[in-house]
């Protein structure tokens, strides 16, 4: 089995902020890891690896430090890793993103399954891997919580729904992304982790050049969608006291419900409550 498995590396925190004239994320001064259902991804390769032989490889976009998602990878059971790293490729949109990242899955070339994350914690789209599939022009299964049986023609697996699960048979090759409860993944062996740091560490980087696209097509300048506006909701509470006799306060009450919208009249009901 050729598996390549989809590894972003994502801010350790859940206080993101954005660049207010790019709408781009900022990513100075924060530490990195591999996005969590990637890692369920990557554990789910290396057990088909170990269970039917062949081999692992994962594709990773992002900026140099990326390159130390790579090496985790290579530490859980990796054969090799490709880090797609050009200042073109900055600013991406979830389409120009899957469009190069196709570029390269093309550039690797002959593969029996992609393994993904079901989406990232920092953009939480859930697009890049279904686009992708999309344009690979291959079967596609989401949200998968197990993988039932797998083969050199197909697979079995169970995805997930809101009130339960279906069962989907897929033919290879094929797309899958996969949700945390799909498996426990290992910790990175400490000698795996050591030969990924060396200079014959199986870690490859390439940029728009090597995978064969023009910068127009890639990055910010090849992204569908743009940003347009960024900003931080002001939550400022704006309550207002109801004094004077109880039936005057809830006459006051019901004349501000009828001249106010929606939001505003769940915080009167509220208040009307605290006077009851």
């Amino acid at each position: 089995m050729e598996i390549i498995v989809l590894v972003k590396q994502v801010p350790d925190t859940t206080n993101v902020k954005l660049d207010p004239k790019t709408g781009n994320l900022l990513r100075e001064g924060l530490t990195g890891i591999i996005n969590p259902e990637d890692r369920h991804a990557l554990e789910a390769a290396v057990h088909i690896k170990e269970t039917m032989g062949g081999k692992v490889k994962v594709l990773s976009m992002g900026p140099p430090q990326a390159v130390d998602a790579c090496t985790e990878a290579i530490g859980m059971g990796a054969d090799e890793a490709i880090l797609l790293s050009d200042r073109a490729f900055a600013g991406a949109d979830t389409w120009a993103t899957a469009f190069t990242l196709g570029k390269a899955v093309e550039r690797i070339g002959k593969f029996d399954l992609i393994l993904c994350g079901r989406q990232a914690i920092d953009g939480d789209t859930a697009q890049v891997g279904p686009q992708l599939a999309d344009y690979l022009d291959i079967p596609q299964v989401t949200y998968v919580q197990e993988i039932e049986t797998m083969d050199e023609t197909g697979t079995t697996v169970k995805r997930q729904l809101e009130n339960g699960y279906e069962r989907i048979e897929c033919q290879l090759p094929a797309l899958l992304t996969v949700i945390g409860t799909l498996n426990r993944p290992r910790y990175a062996h400490l000698g795996r982790l050591i030969d990924a740091c060396t200079a014959k560490a199986p870690i490859k980087v390439f940029n728009a050049a090597d995978i064969g696209v023009v910068t127009s097509d890639v990055g910010l300048e090849g992204s569908l969608t743009q940003v347009s506006k960024t900003f931080t909701p002001d939550f400022k509470r704006q309550g207002k006291i109801l004094e004077g006799p109880k039936e005057q306060a809830v006459s006051e009450l019901l004349k501000n419900i009828s001249n106010s919208d929606a939001a505003t009249a769940c915080k009167a009901f509220a208040a009307s409550c605290e006077l009851s």
